[in-house]
């Protein structure tokens, strides 16, 4: 049955009280401002190209101690190890929007999938027979057990940085932001958008939230294609994600990004172009793949 646990809820809410009460408190400045955005865009990095496109879909290469950067960069997000986030990501790709879905809002709507799955004690454990080729570095292994260990390094560094004005903005009021940000992928793109490719599930791409998520809002690509770095596939998809990997990619800290091959991309566009409406959710079906 799925069910939140109270015991989970309770600290998750707890931080958004803080995070409020904080913000009243401490009104925000320009430079308060500055320092939420810069933590949270640098933490949704390492959401996007950390926790998704390099451990949850291995769609470029790295050297071990930069894995490990990745992981820990993803990790002071405080949305858990980067071990059990791609073993569940990986759950959701094999069965997007059917029954066994984690967090398929056409199947248990908007609410289970933005964050009630998260907040169920029926997924605290790391799926491992998901995850064999990152299982075998102890390293990643060890983070992912003591998974708050780079989000309570990263607060107490912000804070010893800047007092209790830096703490609340620079950590707290950028950790809920971040926290919704991403969970708006699993809530909101099976929901609002287009759909450029015919694929088994619901997947939209939405302008809006690409640009909340750094290019996470080309769902339906991605879901179409999902072995492909970067997730704007064409020029005026933009995809901050990717762009910064390119980046490290010509300073040699990343290699071997792929790409969807254009052929194959001409050849999967359906015919009427991605000029779905936008339904409300009692209407979304899975839509099957075509021949």
């Amino acid at each position: 049955m799925k069910k939140i646990s109270v015991q989970k809820s309770i600290p998750f809410f707890i931080v958004h009280l803080i995070a409020l009460i904080g913000a009243i408190l401490y009104p925000p400045t320009w430079g308060l401002i500055a320092l939420c955005a810069f933590f949270y865009f640098l933490r949704m990095f390492g959401v996007t190209g950390g926790y998704h496109r390099y451990f949850s879909h291995r769609t470029y290469k790295t050297s071990r101690l930069f894995q490990f950067a990745l992981a820990w960069l993803a990790q002071s997000s405080a949305q858990k190890g980067a071990l059990w986030w791609a073993a569940h990501h990986r759950h959701h790709h094999k069965h997007s929007d059917e029954e066994v879905d984690l967090h398929s809002p056409v199947q248990d709507g908007f609410w289970w999938s933005h964050v009630g799955w998260i907040l169920s004690e029926r997924y605290d454990e790391t799926e491992w027979s998901q995850i064999s080729d990152l299982k075998k570095f102890p390293e990643l292994v060890w983070l992912n057990r003591y998974h708050l260990v780079p989000a309570v390094a990263l607060g107490v560094g912000v804070f010893l940085f800047g007092g209790m004005p830096a703490l609340v903005w620079g950590f707290l009021v950028s950790t809920v932001l971040c926290w919704h940000g991403t969970f708006t992928i699993n809530s909101l793109s099976h929901v609002f958008g287009s759909r450029r490719y015919t694929t088994t599930d619901a997947s939209r791409n939405n302008w809006l939230l690409a640009f909340v998520t750094m290019g996470e809002g080309w769902h339906n690509n991605h879901h179409a294609y999902q072995s492909s770095t970067n997730q704007g596939f064409f020029w005026w998809e933009y995809d901050f994600t990717y762009y910064i990997l390119k980046a490290f990619n010509t300073v040699g800290l990343v290699w071997d990004l792929r790409k969807p091959p254009l052929q194959l991309l001409e050849s999967k566009r359906l015919d009427r172009g991605a000029i779905d409406e936008m339904p409300g959710l009692e209407s979304l079906k899975p839509l099957k793949e075509t021949a």
